[in-house]
């Protein structure tokens, strides 16, 4: 079992920054991929980020790759999400989740993840 929490959303302006941090409980963490997601208003869960259990790769959505960096600490049961040049459509409810199931052909598929937190809110003004 694992439990996720999720901290660091929040208004920021366009081109402006934020770090979200997932804070994992359970023994279970250490061997488990991990990944953000995100849920705009009226739109689907859509994959932002994951990491291996080893934290050796890590893989990005298009709309991500150049802005966003994935990074976990095991020592700290945590899991970043560096976001840089944000932009307007990045605004969403950002999601971490974890789970011992994905691999390198399907790390963004969101039913691959057994555990989930409760998400935090980002929100990018122009």
């Amino acid at each position: 079992q694992v439990q996720l929490a999720e901290s660091g959303g929040g208004l920021v302006q366009a081109g402006g920054s934020l770090r979200l941090s997932c804070e994992a409980s359970g023994r279970t963490y250490a061997s488990s991929a991990m990944a953000w997601f995100r849920q705009a208003p009226g739109k689907e869960r859509e994959f932002v980020a994951a990491i291996s259990w080893s934290g050796h790769s890590t893989y990005y959505t298009d709309s991500v790759k150049g802005r966003f960096t994935i990074s976990r600490d095991d020592a700290k049961n945590t899991m970043y999400l560096q976001m840089n040049s944000l932009k307007l459509e990045d605004t969403a409810i950002y999601y971490c989740a974890a789970g011992r199931r994905p691999t390198a052909q399907n790390m963004g598929v969101h039913s691959m993840y057994d555990y989930w937190g409760q998400g935090t809110q980002v929100t990018v003004s122009s």
